[in-house]
This record gives structure tokens, sequence and C-alpha cells, in this order.
């Protein structure tokens, strides 16, 4: 095959190994670029449930979401095979084999294996035999939310998981330590500014906090740190990073580094192989964010289609789903900028530095307490468009003298919704179709259905758009459904999001 130029049906039939949010992507978007006029495309998954969508896990710790809103449709045309365990890969028969000894014929292999937990060698974290000790698990499917028992939750690990993880649970009404050897929370993102308006975001909801500390021994109920008393525990939630699945690709021969190693086409090795997602090794990035992953399915689809690709340059936008408290972090910091622009007002939470380049464009920027300003640098940042010159009205959400903000920053083309490649044309366009609200819009687009962070931003275009392009009399104000920061999935019922909502029943939130 040619990267790019393949014809409509040189796909033939493909297997796609992992039903996760992005091998599901792939498939949805081949099913609508048409490829059963040249195939069929089969969807194997190891867990025994329809494939959901895993970045909402801890939506379900909090009790906020139920299974039924993280299942993620079905594709038509295609085979979905739950609880399939792939063994094995015959690349010479182009077979794959699985534990059931059933065999998929195919002519494109992906390979969406995604990544798999590591779990820290904290001595005692394991029994004699090599499994965890009970009451001890990582957070990667919904087997391990069900496995979180208890009221007193000890979580490991101060990255974007271990944070969420930790706000969910004490959102659920635990009582949660979260456990970090760095600073602070999400040191490796944030500067120290930012870190500490973190850690009084952290406070303020409950959340203890032992930073600067190392496990160095667990026990039945008990964790002992490097400094300070032993924390007691009724369940362990180890959140420390995560590893490409390389084991078939590896076994199968293929290139495999750190992950499996593609080309810029996403072939392997072998050019009926391809990968996509966590279990990728390229562009120096292995694992990515959930967006590089669904950008790369989007390539994919529509190479192996014989659709244009948009090309689009995968954004590096970082937005934690954090209670009451507006974080994001776009691109990476950078040793030299032409222009920094810093604001900074730690009384009310509120703090944005920005880098700029020579161009006047976002290279990087870290922003919290600033919803405005944050959703705008998303756009500028995306589009890799340059800032409007008066740079403090841009962060404080103000509409500049003589240019209106939201006219300079935005264009049909701006990717409004990252999990799901939703542009603000498009929710125009579903706008003019009839879908008058965030939540209709959610069910015309899934705009809002994968993070939920871009759930603000859908909702100033309701309302822009309910000015300029009225509904009918008849309809439904532009804010329907709407609950606080969240409107996530066209489902009964909204995620609340209140600091004061009373403790919800957790069991009745897990499948």
């Amino acid at each position: 095959m040619s990267g790019g130029s393949d014809k409509r049906d040189s796909a033939g039939d493909v297997v796609i190994v992992g039903g996760g949010p992005v091998g599901h992507r792939l498939a949805q978007l081949m099913a609508r670029h048409g490829h059963d006029h040249g195939g069929t495309l089969t969807l194997l998954e190891a867990e025994p449930v329809r494939p959901y969508h895993r970045p909402l896990l801890t939506s379900v710790l909090d009790g906020g979401l139920r299974l039924d809103a993280l299942r993620l449709p079905q594709v038509p045309g295609a085979r979905c095979a739950p609880d399939t365990t792939v063994t094995g890969l015959d690349r010479v028969r182009r077979r794959v084999r699985t534990a059931s000894g059933e065999e998929y014929p195919y002519d494109t292999l992906v390979l969406a294996t995604g990544a798999e937990p590591v779990v820290s060698p904290v001595p005692g974290i394991r029994t004699a035999s090599g499994r965890l000790l009970d009451g001890v698990t990582t957070l990667r499917t919904l087997a391990d939310c069900a496995r979180i028992r208890g009221d007193r939750i000890v979580v490991l690990g101060g990255g974007p998981l271990g944070v969420e993880t930790a706000v969910a649970l004490r959102r659920s009404g635990r009582d949660v330590v979260l456990v970090h050897r760095g600073p602070y929370p999400l040191d490796r993102r944030l500067d120290a500014t930012a870190g500490d308006l973190l850690v009084r975001h952290l406070t303020s909801l409950g959340v203890r906090l032992r930073c600067g500390r190392s496990a160095v021994r667990l026990a039945p109920g008990e964790l002992v740190l490097d400094d300070g008393p032993p924390l007691v525990w009724d369940s362990f939630v180890c959140c420390t990073g995560v590893r490409p699945r390389t084991r078939l690709a590896r076994a199968a021969g293929l290139a495999v580094r750190a992950g499996v190693v593609v080309d810029g086409a996403l072939r392997t090795s072998d050019p009926r192989i391809r990968a996509i997602g966590d279990c990728v090794e390229g562009s120096g990035r292995v694992p990515g964010p959930l967006a590089t992953g669904r950008d790369q399915a989007e390539a994919l689809a529509a190479a192996l289609t014989g659709h244009p690709s948009t090309g689009r340059r995968p954004a590096d936008v970082f937005r934690p789903r954090l209670a009451g408290l507006p974080l994001g972090v776009l691109g990476t910091p950078e040793t030299a900028a032409a222009e920094v622009v810093t604001y900074s007002d730690p009384a009310r939470g509120r703090y944005a530095r920005v880098s700029v380049d020579a161009a006047g464009r976002v290279s990087s920027a870290v922003v919290v307490g600033l919803p405005e300003a944050l959703a705008t640098l998303t756009q500028l940042f995306d589009a890799h468009r340059p800032l409007p010159a008066d740079r403090l009205a841009l962060l404080l959400g103000r509409v500049p003298a003589g240019r209106p903000a939201a006219a300079a920053a935005t264009s049909p083309s701006d990717v409004v919704c990252h999990c799901n490649n939703v542009t603000r044309g498009a929710l125009v366009h579903a706008w003019h179709g009839g879908s008058r609200g965030v939540r209709a819009l959610a069910g015309a687009t899934r705009a809002t259905t994968g993070c939920g962070s871009c759930a603000d931003e859908v909702r100033r275009l309701c309302a822009q758009l309910s000015v300029t392009e009225p509904a009918p009399a008849a309809g439904p104000p532009a804010d329907e459904g709407v609950d606080d920061t969240y409107d996530l999935a066209p489902h009964p019922g909204d995620r609340r999001l209140r600091h004061d909502r009373a403790p919800v029943d957790r069991e009745a939130a897990l499948p």
C-alpha cells in the first residue's frame, strides 16, 4: 500500500484489534466513509462489554455517569466481537488467532491495543504468587472501578489520572489521600504558581495531599511512607503511568521499541498491518493523548477508504476534569520565546502564562481559573493563528476595542470538541438542522460527550447563535439540560458538579 493514495477497495477485509475509543473511532469513520462497499469490518475487544469511552471512568467513580452513558454507539455494518482475546497473528496466512480457537482473516490489520497500567514496585504490593495485594487496583477498565471499595482510599501518583481519580473519589464521599513524590500534583505539566493553585483547589475539595513523599512499604490496610505516619486504606489505587501494549506485535515479529514502530502512514514493518493510538511509537510521542489517537484514526480511515485526509496537526491540549477549576495546558514549555505574557491573581484563583512565538502565535500556555481565556487560547493554538494585540483583554475574557474577540478567534474549521474532532462549522450546521441546545448538539455531533471540557465553549456558541439566528418560538432554550460545568451526553439526568451535592449511591453507578 502507498500512504494517502490507496484505492477505495484496497483495504479489503479489515480487522481492528482493540475496541477502545481509538479503535472504535477508526471503525466508525471507516463505516461512515463507506468501507462496506470494499470489504468487511471487524472490531475485536478483549473486555466482555460493548466498547465504551474509557477516559470517563472517573465519572463512574463519582457516580456522575452510569455505564449506558459511557457506551460508544454501534458501528453500522461492522462486526463487533467483545470478550475476544487475541492470542497471536499469522502474518503469512493473514489470520488473527483468538483464545476461543476462532480465526479472523484480514487483508488489512490494525493494532489499536492501547496501553497497560504500570504498577509501582512498592514492596508488598504483590503477593508471593505475583498477584496484586487484595484491595489494590489500577484504573483502566470498568472492572477496575468495581474493585474500589470502602471509604478510606489512598491514590498513588499525582499525574493526570491520579488527580482526576482522587477528585472523583472524594466527590463520592470517600476519605481520600493523594500521595505524590513531586512537589505538587501535575508537576510535569504545571509551573509552581499553577501548581500552588491546584493544591489549594484540591485541599478545598477535601483531598488530603502527601506531596514530596514516596511509598516504601505496603501492607494490608496500611501504607508506610518515607516520612510521616502510615496511611490506612480500604482500597489502594495505583495511578503511576502506562506503557504501550506490544505483546502481540512483538510476538508476531513486528518492529517494536517502547511501542510499535510505525511510519508516517501508520504502517508497521509489515505493510499489511497498521497501528494507532497508545500502542504506537512515532514522532517521539508514546503513549500520546487521546486526541492524537483520534487524529490517527481519522487519517487512517481516510487513507484506507480513499478519502482525502484533513491533514490537521494534532493539538497538544491537556484539559483535566477537575470540578470547579478550569485548567488547561497547551503545548510544552519552551526554553525561549519571543514574548511571555503572565497574569496572576492568586486571591481569586486565576493565573495564566502564555509563551508567544515571533509570529505572535501561542507556542505554549498554562491557564488556571480563566475559562473564557482558555477556550479562546485553545482555538488560536489549534488553528495556529496569532493572538490579538490586547493580550490582557483576551486573558480577562473582554472584547478588545474595535475588534470583536469572537470574530478574531473563531472560524468554521476550529475544532471545539477535541475528543470527537467536532468543528465549530459542524456545530453551526447541526444548529441549522434543528439541534438547538447543548444536549441536542451532543446528540447530533457527540461534542461534549468525550472529556466534557468543551461544554462551556459549546454553551457560549449556543448563546451566540440564539441571538444571531434565534430558534422558532416553540423551540427549547439554548441552555436546556445544562447544569453547572458539563453536559456530557444525551442521557437521562445531567452530570452534577456542585460542591454541595449529597453523596451519590456509588454501587448504583457501576455496571
